[in-house]
């Protein structure tokens, strides 16, 4: 892919009992699209019987000057080859990334069956997951490298009734750090909701792996690192206030020797 290319991922949750049945309910976004299968995950520990399914495609449309725009302009245009049913979506974009998701079920199932949520995001530059893949490590090692090294975690403060899109759009943001990050739990936050993601492991101290989260999430306006007992964290608040989207974000970098399996409110 070109330097000023971008890159699509297209996200579909599909109801399926496993992963072969999980990638047959996107053939037709496939044939219709094209571009390729990424990833498969089962994410039937939020939401039973759920896979998603991520396909990777260059867009169309070029980087130019105004990158928010070229990513907006890229998402729209994807939705707009599902089909004339769909209407142009609100996007949300902070470069590097630009996403929307489309969760009608009905709207959906007329051209995707069995199809029931779709997130689509745009990267400049490319996914960066994919200058991260490497093969995974022997389970002993894993286990090795979580004694020595820090537990990330990640909290995101939605305006939304609707947990579903506030689960998405954790998930765009959590994917800029980690390629496997876990939504552990979503509960109201007064008049938002409230989504907790583990990010996983990194062999780095607090200090030095809260830094590099920060800087992979690209966006101005952080607080400095502070420390709560062995745990560095750094906030973000979005100003001024939205009315709808993301308004606050919260990483914790803690020594995995110090890690206890709770979450605050």
């Amino acid at each position: 892919m070109a330097g000023d290319d971008l890159e699509l991922l297209i996200t579909a949750v599909v109801a399926a009992d496993d992963e072969r049945r999980a990638r047959a309910a996107c053939d037709a976004l496939l044939r219709r699209v094209g571009g390729r299968v990424a990833r498969v995950s089962d994410c039937s520990d939020e939401e039973p019987g759920c896979w998603s399914v991520t396909i990777d495609l260059v867009s169309g449309e070029r980087v130019g000057q105004n990158v928010a725009g070229a990513l907006a302009r890229a998402v729209r245009a994807f939705v707009r080859q599902l089909g004339d049913g769909f209407p142009t979506p609100r996007v949300a974009c902070e470069p590097p990334t630009a996403w929307t998701v489309l969760e009608d079920p009905a709207l959906l199932d007329e051209v995707l069956p069995g199809v029931e949520r779709l997130l689509v995001e745009a990267w400049a530059g490319g996914d960066p997951q994919h200058r991260e893949r490497v093969e995974p490590e022997p389970p002993a090692a894993e286990e090795r490298e979580l004694d020595s090294g820090t537990r990330l975690l990640l909290r995101v403060d939605v305006a939304t009734d609707r947990s579903a899109g506030a689960e998405w759009q954790a998930r765009a943001v959590a994917s800029r750090v980690a390629r496997n990050g876990k939504i552990t739990r979503v509960a109201p936050h007064g008049p938002l909701l409230r989504v907790h993601v583990d990010l996983g492991s990194s062999t780095n101290s607090p200090d030095v792996a809260l830094r590099e989260a920060v800087a992979s999430l690209g966006l101005s306006g952080w607080s400095e690192p502070s420390w709560s007992g062995p745990s560095a964290v750094a906030r973000w608040s979005a100003a001024p206030v939205p009315p709808a989207g993301i308004t606050a974000l919260e990483l914790t970098a803690t020594p995995a020797s110090a890690f206890v399996w709770t979450v605050p409110g």
